[in-house]
């Protein structure tokens, strides 16, 4: 089977994703990894404000088959979160790297991203 894994974004080992812009990371999970859990019926998030540090759990998703935590990509202040998803949890299925998203952070070092796969490594790392 074949994953969807952009170029742009970097990689957990645990299969978040991350999308810097202008010192703002994006934060989902991949393809592979809502497809592995299935049909995702509840998704916990932090609060706009809160600090996470790189590695650290965020929250929680839920799905038919399991539960799973999440990991901050990099360390910083959360500015923004989907809470498209309090409702409509179904969009980390549908569109994992669009319109279901997790939340944004305000990274305290962008270079944190650096120690994180690339869409290469993390292909190697599914296969």
């Amino acid at each position: 089977m074949s994953f969807d894994v952009p170029d742009e974004r970097r990689y957990l080992e645990s299969h978040e994703w991350a999308l810097e812009t202008d010192g703002v990371v994006r934060v989902g999970i991949s393809d592979f990894a809502q497809d592995e859990l299935g049909d995702v019926v509840f998704v916990e998030l932090p609060d706009e404000g809160d600090d996470l540090e790189q590695g650290t759990e965020f929250g929680v998703v839920e799905s038919i088959k399991a539960v799973s935590d999440l990991y901050a990509p990099v360390g910083g202040e959360v500015v923004a979160i989907n809470a498209d998803l309090f409702d409509a949890p179904e969009l980390v299925n549908e569109d994992p790297f669009g319109e279901g998203w997790m939340l944004e952070i305000e990274a305290d070092d962008p270079d944190e991203l650096e120690v994180l796969l690339t869409a290469e490594e993390y292909e190697d790392q599914i296969a």
